[in-house]
């Protein structure tokens, strides 16, 4: 079973990620940040991966260091669930429309961390949640999660659905890349032999 699980406790959050790979996109989160709740929802279940996410953070600062640091764990347990990454099809894109908004996602699971994020949004809030958190999501994530990751919202106006594209678009694409591809086998999908 490709599973990981990261505790992570610092002076301003303590977080607690599990998650399963193979999974059916079961979703019991409790991030103290209501909308980021709904995106790693959505987020389990366009991935099909199992996520359980719990974080008690500083949120009456604001809601910064429970997204970032989220966005850590969560690359580091998805990182473990991984291991060697045998089998794996390692790259995938999708274009992901969300009413007015399209949104294109592209990434390697490649041991390489890196982030391309070409995504502006209209408006500073979505509710209470800062859109800027998007990034600063994204960022984490991908750095942990040791993946190259392209997310460029080609058009959209609408905040909420920006959001929303992004968080399906990287879901979706990367069902498709830790998906075991029969044809490869047994082997890790490199010509160095190693990811």
């Amino acid at each position: 079973m490709r599973s990981g699980e990261v505790k992570r406790r610092t002076n301003e959050t303590n977080i607690a990620v599990s998650l399963v790979i193979d999974g059916t996109g079961k979703a019991e989160i409790a991030s103290g940040v209501g909308f980021f709740d709904h995106m790693l929802e959505l987020f389990a279940r366009h991935s099909l991966i199992d996520l359980k996410v719990a974080v008690k953070g500083d949120t009456h600062i604001d809601d910064h260091h429970s997204v970032e640091d989220a966005g850590i764990a969560l690359g580091e347990a998805l990182k473990q669930a991984l291991g060697s990454k045998k089998g794996i099809r390692r790259y995938a894109d999708v274009h992901l429309p969300m009413d007015e908004t399209l949104t294109r996602v592209a990434l390697d699971v490649s041991g390489r961390p890196f982030l391309v994020f070409r995504t502006e949004f209209k408006a500073q809030k979505i509710g209470s949640f800062d859109t800027e958190l998007v990034r600063e999501f994204f960022q984490a994530f991908a750095i942990n999660a040791g993946i190259t990751l392209h997310v460029e919202t080609l058009y959209g106006d609408n905040a909420h659905h920006i959001a929303e594209s992004c968080f399906k678009g990287l879901a979706r694409a990367l069902r498709q890349a830790l998906e075991i591809d029969p044809r490869e086998g047994d082997r890790i999908p490199s010509t160095k032999g190693a990811l």
